[in-house]
Order: C-alpha cells, then sequence, then structure tokens
C-alpha cells in the first residue's frame, strides 16, 4: 500500500502565497512516509520534469496536477497529459476526459465557499471519479460528513488528502492505495476503488494557526499588491 497526498501547493502557486516550495514539500513528505505527492497548483499545471530525479532519490513519486476553477468551482485534476489548463466549462471537462485517461477528484465539495462545487458535483456527478475527505475538520465540526454520504450513494471512491498550504498540515489525513508506486497505476486503483482513508481530527489549535496564518499571508499580500487603482474604494479621492 501506497502512502499518497494529492492535494498540495507550492510557492510556485499563482493564487495562494505559500511559504514553501516544492522540494521542501518532497522532503517533508520523505521524513512521513509517503509514497506519492500530486502537485495541484490554483489554474496552472507545474512542469514537473526538472524535480523528477530528486523526488525519485527520496522515495516519492509525482503526480502531475492542478486545482483548477471551473465554472467558478475548484477541481482536481490530475494525471492528465496534456489540455487540463484549458478546461473552462464542465463541458470542456467532459471532452477532455474522452480524449485522454486522467483522474478528476472533487475537492472539499460541500464546505461553506462560493469555490466548493456545491450542486455542481450532482450535476456532473459522472465527471468525478473521487471525492475528497479534506483534513480541515474537527471533533465537532466536520464538512466532509455530507461529502462522503454522497460519494457512497454513487459508488465513488474517497480519498484523503490534506490540502496543504502549510507543511505543517502533512500527514493527519492521507490515502492508502493498492497500487505500484508510478502515476498511472496510483490514479487507475483510485479509480478502482482500491484505496482506503486515514484520517484524525485537528485539534481547533491547529485549525486557528491552519487559518491564521492563511490569513496573514493573504494580509501581506494585499499590502505589497500594485498601488491602489483610481476610482477604486481605498482611493482617496473616491
Amino acid at each position: 500500500m501506497l502512502k499518497v497526498e494529492l492535494h498540495t501547493h507550492t510557492s510556485d502557486d499563482p493564487v495562494d502565497r505559500i511559504p514553501h516550495t516544492l522540494t521542501q514539500l518532497v522532503d517533508r513528505a520523505a521524513y512521513l512516509g509517503y509514497h506519492a505527492l500530486a502537485i495541484t497548483l490554483h489554474d496552472r499545471q507545474l512542469d514537473l520534469r526538472p524535480f523528477l530525479t530528486y523526488a525519485a532519490d527520496r522515495g516519492i513519486v509525482l503526480i502531475p496536477g492542478m486545482e483548477l476553477s471551473i465554472e467558478g468551482r475548484h477541481t482536481l485534476l490530475l494525471n492528465f497529459r496534456s489540455g487540463a489548463e484549458d478546461v473552462r466549462t464542465f463541458d470542456d471537462l467532459a471532452r477532455l476526459k474522452q480524449r485522454q485517461p486522467g483522474l478528476v477528484v472533487a475537492p472539499h465539495p460541500f464546505f461553506p465557499g462560493p469555490t466548493c462545487l456545491g450542486d455542481r458535483l450532482e450535476r456532473y456527478a459522472s465527471l468525478f471519479d473521487a471525492v475528497e475527505r479534506n483534513a480541515m475538520f474537527t471533533a465537532s465540526v466536520d464538512f466532509n460528513r455530507r461529502a462522503e454520504l454522497w460519494a457512497t450513494a454513487h459508488g465513488k471512491p474517497i480519498v484523503g488528502n490534506c490540502d496543504v498550504h502549510r507543511l505543517r498540515q502533512l500527514g493527519t489525513t492521507y490515502s492508502l492505495v493498492d497500487a505500484e508506486p508510478h502515476a498511472d497505476s496510483i490514479c487507475a486503483a483510485i479509480a478502482a476503488g482500491r484505496v482506503h482513508v486515514e484520517s484524525r481530527p485537528l485539534s481547533w489549535t491547529d485549525v486557528s494557526w491552519t487559518l491564521g496564518s492563511m490569513l496573514a499571508s493573504d494580509i501581506v499580500s494585499w499590502c505589497t499588491a500594485s498601488p491602489v487603482r483610481a476610482g477604486s474604494r481605498l482611493d482617496p479621492a473616491v
């Protein structure tokens, strides 16, 4: 069984401010006994070729992917050879899946937020190969429960992901996949349901630290952004 994480971000992410590099993520994953990582930057599929040897030397298989905003809703597209970045609509995604193999995962589908899939998951159920159990939950608050009920009702496998924005997040929830250590084999095994999720709730201290760290990064990004545009609410002339 391979220990796998399918939802990670690095400092190459074009949307979120991430403090760790891909190599730092690989080092941390290797320390925690992982065998594979999918790199899923927002709306960008990173060229992993420069990092494959580094990861392989540490026992890590890198899976290409991205967390793409499709019609405003986040979707994980994993292991597509080409064309994933060109997807704009769910109809585009359907055409991509007809052309080539790849794994489509519904990340945090019923978490409260406008970019979560919500009712799109039901509307486009046939396009999704698996549903995510996201690590951001506590013993008393768990937005994954509806997603798990949906997955069971639709016969979809569940994968465990940490949606890694900080290295400290890695390791509390993960997937064990019955596959050979190769991206194609891992994705095929997940689609076939040969996956088991290990997951433990976070303490409220951990939740507060993670959310606080991400909020602080957002504030820094906002403060260091380009000058205020004329006519905006922050323009003194308005």
